[in-house]
């Protein structure tokens, strides 16, 4: 009996309902803090910080690449550990933010693809090189528009889960591959910028405004997350009564 109370507030976060409406008061928070940490990195960025001595002003570009390189990866990891928890203890919420996550995720990809390609032609003069970091980096946008595709490649959802989440687990061995690229074979890409072991190789004036767009950009991802989860709730309990009660209750508000 003790170890099921332990375990109680385990299966209340898995509950849909639980989640929609724990959620709702955090939104106006999220918003706010993403759109002022947003505005100020990239104003602070795009106007403030020094040109680079070698790059000129074609480095400000990292202020969207890297965040977005930043949480295309982590938000990879987040969505298989979602994967996994619902394969493990059938919680029908981590499938919903498995397939939100593969959304945004997808998204993330590509603008970090596009920003880099961008900053690639007046670097190296090419948009495209198949470089390790940016084909490893193309193999998880395929990864992720995968796992899009298996959602409604089956008529059953749970089928669809299924196939989802285990291709989002085999995918995750890119990851570190994305991230060790540059260390491991010889590539155009530089190093990377952020390191856990050493000092940011960019100088502070440079740096500042890109840990805060990093954070922006985190609590950007959290929101989304948030309103694409509350949307798939909304689509797989419609025919929930609490669904039913919330929809009259919000079109008689109207």
């Amino acid at each position: 009996m003790k170890l099921n109370r332990q375990w109680t507030w385990f299966h209340r976060l898995g509950s849909p309902r639980w989640f929609y409406q724990k959620t709702q008061c955090w939104l106006p928070w999220l918003g706010a803090i993403a759109a002022i940490l947003l505005v100020t990195g990239l104003v602070w960025g795009l106007a403030f910080a020094p040109p680079d001595a070698r790059q000129g002003n074609s480095f400000r570009i990292i202020y969207l690449h890297v965040p977005a390189s930043f949480l295309a990866l982590a938000g990879y990891y987040l969505m298989a550990i979602a994967g996994a928890v619902g394969l493990i203890w059938r919680i029908k919420l981590s499938f919903m933010l498995m397939k939100s996550a593969a959304t945004i995720g997808a998204a993330l990809t590509f603008i970090a693809l596009f920003t880099g390609a961008v900053w690639g032609k007046p670097t190296w003069g090419a948009y495209w090189v198949w470089d390790a970091r940016i084909t490893s980096m193309l193999i998880l946008l395929f990864l992720y528009l995968g796992m899009l595709v298996l959602r409604h490649a089956f008529t059953n959802h749970e089928s669809a889960n299924k196939a989802s989440a285990i291709l989002g687990l085999v995918g995750t061995v890119n990851v570190p591959i994305i991230y060790k690229s540059v260390d491991w074979w010889q590539t155009l890409h530089q190093p990377a910028t952020i390191k856990l072991t050493s000092a940011p190789s960019m100088h502070p004036d440079m740096f500042a405004p890109l840990l805060v767009m990093i954070l922006g950009f985190y609590c950007f991802y959290a929101l989304a997350l948030i309103l694409f989860t509350r949307a798939e709730i909304l689509e797989r309990e419609r025919r929930a009564s609490w669904v039913r009660e919330l929809v009259a209750e919000k079109q008689g508000g109207l």
